[in-house]
């Protein structure tokens, strides 16, 4: 055999040894937030703070530098894919975005997820996953030897968001425990809703529903909810609750999930949260969405100092630097 002389040295590279592999996240798969407790929620909270800090004082660092990113979007977003992009770049590791191009890519020829994931893993170290269809996540995780985080499955969960959700309550209002969180608006269909809903029931809180009948909270979520021994209060108006509230999570009415167009119409505008109506709240509360909004909060809150929504978006970029750190061992 042939000695050839090396054409690199890899003498001084940056090491792919993990730092922490017992951080509770190394190499796993981010799926549902049914997988999280209050103890590794902490820790990821604590290191997005760290996050927020590095952003903060030097704006990026080669902490994933030789790592790389599949990020594929069968849906569109902006803050989600955006916010992962920028994760991954403010922390050193490249991308490779196949975002609002899907149809661009070999899914347009009649491509399996399954073999597009089998495709981007030959090129990544972590691949985070939007897709119409609940289960997707989990159907990528089972073929994908590189962890698989989900970015949003159809109606499912969108557990990154509900992780950024979770850690503004903290970080806005200092605690959860001993708070009373209302969810108004696309109750049924809000996957930001039904896992901010599955992580809030860790904690000692109150929880107000308020929706039109046709998008209240599925009932296999609200007996989970009541299961935990959480105290329950549904409503058809938010006036019955703005007094009382900490937290007023407000979500659009997705158009997107109606097959009846007529019934999308007739919900559309149900709720707008204006000035006047805030006047009505507490002076230490939040106002949060996971954006986009299309109506249902008045642009005029947008200058009262509790409309946390817009310091919501940075958030996601902390905790999805943190998580991406986590996953990857070097948290």
């Amino acid at each position: 055999m042939v000695t050839r002389p090396r054409l690199f040295q890899f003498d001084g590279a940056v090491s792919r040894e993990p730092v922490n592999p017992n951080n509770g996240f190394y190499m796993q798969d981010i799926l549902s937030v049914s997988q999280f407790n209050r103890e590794n929620l902490a820790y990821l909270f604590d290191v997005a703070e760290e996050m927020r800090e590095l952003v903060r004082r030097v704006g990026a660092c080669d902490l994933l530098k030789g790592y790389v990113m599949a990020c594929v979007f069968y849906e569109p977003s902006t803050r989600t894919s955006s916010s992962f992009i920028a994760a991954m770049e403010r922390l050193g590791g490249a991308v490779i975005p196949i975002t609002q191009g899907v149809q661009f890519s070999s899914v347009a020829k009649g491509e399996s997820l399954p073999d597009t994931i089998k495709t981007l893993e030959q090129y990544s170290d972590v691949i985070v996953l939007r897709h119409p269809e609940v289960g997707a996540a989990k159907i990528a995780a089972d073929v994908a030897e590189v962890p698989v985080i989900n970015a949003g499955d159809g109606i499912g969960e969108h557990p990154t968001q509900a992780l950024l959700d979770l850690f503004t309550i903290q970080e806005e209002l200092g605690r959860i425990d001993g708070l009373h969180i209302a969810m108004v608006g696309d109750l049924r269909f809000g996957r930001t809703v039904h896992s901010l809903t599955k992580l809030l029931t860790m904690y000692d809180v109150r929880l107000s529903f308020v929706s039109p009948e046709i998008l209240r909270l599925p009932l296999d979520l609200m007996n989970e909810v009541r299961a935990k021994g959480i105290p329950v209060y549904e409503t058809y108006d938010v006036a019955d609750v703005i007094e009382d509230v900490d937290v007023l999570y407000v979500t659009r009415v997705q158009k997107e999930r109606f097959t009846d167009l007529n019934a999308y119409e007739q919900v559309k505008n149900y709720y707008v949260i204006t000035p006047e109506l805030m006047k009505r709240a507490k002076e230490r509360m939040i106002v949060m969405h996971p954006l986009p909004r299309v109506g249902e909060i008045d642009p005029a809150v947008d200058r009262d100092p509790r409309a946390a929504y817009f310091r919501q978006v940075a958030n996601g970029l902390y905790i999805r630097m943190a998580l991406l750190a986590a996953v990857l061992g070097k948290a």
